[in-house]
């Protein structure tokens, strides 16, 4: 009996703290006991409860939201077959996985799609073990949901999506830029690109079973697993984009808002053409270790000028820019925003291409005047101020098999106005020419851009002040320049940069420049790997395909140092300026990566306000 009275107070104390702790307010009406009857030890018992008023929802925390200028420009696509350029291929990236990924803090290969793989004896066939159970997602106007078949089944991305991803890339029709990337590598696709071969079966991509693919390479190249991993690589939606029987046919239009299904740790949320990207967290993408689940719910990406985009993150509007030229020294010296500050590198060439077929840029002697009077180390003090390094070659030093300027010094071409005027003098005799100014017009031409101008003009001076040559400068928008230094009437000399697709030297010197050993019909050995004007030399086509299938890596190198003083000196098929840095600002809140690769891994960044 005392043990049962002892329980009963205890119910009783727990009751009077409950009409204590919930008792009325100034705000809050009384709230009247009620009476409950509680089973004790198997004798029921009549206590008295206060019942809490409903109960209120706690705030909802604010979502995650992270704030990103893009480029100047919009988007032009988020086709994987399709994607060219560093804006569109960054969203693929992030709503799509690669069978195999770049680390971004070391640039090693890492497991994507592929969990798994082997690598035949005679390192041409890999067999890939694919994740399973992943979804193909959409946005479907409210929020993200799985994509369904004519039987109300969630389609799972197999190894059949991957073998139709790949196949559309290498089809002549698809007009894939990048398809030459495949073409030279993998077994096939080079005679079902040029049209040679239409059986898109003749690929070496197979699926063996819905998680099983297996790849056929033509070469045992070092590189072969970087290319799998490729955007151009990607698995990809047949069903909305050829149609099937509950499916319209979306064709080309499939990557648009609306239409666009992916498998990445984000969706395509909303896209306004010249105005903003969105991209949310896709709540099925189960993660893995080299791909996790995004902490960050969603992503705007804008489209702004360098200086716009500036102003916007000084106004607190975005939480992520790149220093413009023109703020560089602000920045630095400023105490809030150099605290925000971070330089490091960045996997870029900036260069300029040369028509050397069109007159006079046709003589060599010229070309090397040209890039001989170029200061590189006063562009980067007083200009880029972003300490860039002046570029002697075309390979970024980091990459593999590309020579370096503490190991290879007098590698490529260096600023020397003395050895310009000598050159200078060549040039005019071989034209039977006595003075500069007798020298036809030049232009100059590069893509509409604050940077780009401030350089160009740089370097228009330099030109005057060396070798006495005005050099007219122009702009285009960017889609209007890339059809106009691809077309029949390229600018005797054009901006361009090279970012890594893979880091092997492979990527830039062959893929770039060669014309037979790159495998693309349409390169021209300009530097734009989908059409422009020619240069070929024979000596150089046979460096750049002998280097790659090369197992010794002194010997590599060698090569590609061969290579690269035929393009830069010998031949001076182009100018290059500098290995580019990133310089950015970041708020204090953003916890974040910064990547090697030129793309950032969104789904490993953080926002702690």
């Amino acid at each position: 009996m005392v043990k049962k009275i002892s329980v009963i107070l205890s119910i009783v104390l727990l009751a009077s703290m409950l009409l204590t702790a919930c008792g009325p307010t100034e705000t809050q009406a009384p709230v009247a006991p009620e009476v409950q009857t509680v089973v004790i030890g198997g004798t029921p018992q009549v206590v008295y409860v206060t019942v809490p008023p409903p109960d209120v929802p706690e705030p909802v925390a604010e979502a995650k939201i992270l704030r990103q200028n893009l480029g100047y420009s919009d988007v032009p696509t988020l086709d994987p077959s399709l994607s060219t350029d560093t804006s569109s291929i960054q969203i693929v990236e992030e709503i799509t996985v690669g069978l195999v990924r770049l680390n971004e803090l070391t640039m090693a290969v890492e497991p994507g799609m592929a969990q798994s793989w082997d690598i035949s004896a005679d390192g041409l066939v890999y067999t890939m073990k694919l994740a399973e159970g992943i979804p193909w997602v959409r946005w479907n106007g409210t929020e993200v949901v799985p994509v369904q078949d004519c039987e109300g089944n969630t389609r799972n991305v197999t190894a059949h999506d991957f073998v139709y991803g790949i196949q559309r890339t290498c089809k002549a029709e698809t007009a894939s830029d990048y398809a030459y990337v495949l073409a030279f590598a993998l077994a096939g696709c080079g005679d079902v690109n040029n049209g040679v071969i239409t059986d898109v079966n003749t690929i070496g991509a197979v699926a063996l079973d819905e998680y099983t693919l297996q790849l056929t390479f033509l070469t045992p190249a070092a590189y072969n697993l970087n290319i799998a991993g490729m955007w151009v690589s990607r698995a990809q939606p047949s069903w909305i984009i050829e149609g099937d029987d509950c499916t319209e046919a979306r064709g080309d239009r499939w990557s648009e808002p609306g239409f666009n299904q992916s498998f990445g740790p984000y969706a395509l949320k909303e896209w306004i053409h010249d105005s903003s990207l969105t991209i949310v967290k896709n709540p099925f993408w189960p993660g893995m270790a080299t791909v996790p689940v995004p902490q960050i719910e969603e992503i705007v990406f804008t489209f702004l000028a360098d200086s716009a985009a500036m102003a916007e993150y000084e106004a607190g509007n975005l939480d992520t820019v790149g220093v413009p030229l023109a703020d560089m020294d602000r920045v630095k010296s400023d105490p809030v925003l150099s605290a925000e500050f971070y330089q490091g590198f960045n996997g870029c060439t900036y260069y300029y291409g040369i028509n050397t077929s069109k007159p006079p840029m046709d003589n060599v002697h010229l070309r090397r005047a040209f890039s001989l009077a170029v200061d590189r180390q006063a562009l980067i003090d007083n200009v880029t101020k972003g300490g860039q390094l002046p570029a002697q070659w075309f390979c970024r030093p980091g990459m593999t098999a590309c020579p370096t300027p503490e190991n290879n010094p007098d590698v490529g071409i260096k600023s020397d106005p003395v050895k310009a005027q000598e050159e200078l003098a060549l040039a005019l005799a071989d034209m039977g020419l006595t003075s500069a100014d007798q020298i036809p017009e030049i232009v100059l031409m590069y893509n509409t851009s604050e940077g780009h101008k401030a350089i160009a003009e740089a370097i228009q001076q330099m030109w005057v002040d060396t070798l006495g040559i005005k050099v007219s400068v122009v702009n285009q928008e960017w889609a209007v320049f890339l059809d106009t230094i691809r077309g029949v009437d390229t600018p005797h000399i054009y901006r361009l940069g090279w970012c890594l697709d893979y880091p092997d030297a492979n990527n830039w010197l062959r893929e770039v420049f060669a014309v037979n050993g790159s495998a693309n019909p349409d390169n021209d050995g300009d530097g734009i790997p989908d059409g422009g004007v020619s240069w070929k030399n024979d000596t150089y086509e046979q460096l750049v395909v002998d280097a790659a299938v090369e197992m010794d890596p002194a010997k590599r190198l060698e090569m590609y140092i061969q290579a690269e003083n035929i393009l830069v000196w010998e031949d001076c098929a182009m100018i290059p300026l500098y290995w580019y840095t990133r310089n950015t600002l970041t708020k204090p809140y953003v916890v974040r990566t910064y990547s090697l690769t030129g793309h950032e891994v969104y789904e490993k960044w953080d926002l702690t306000k």
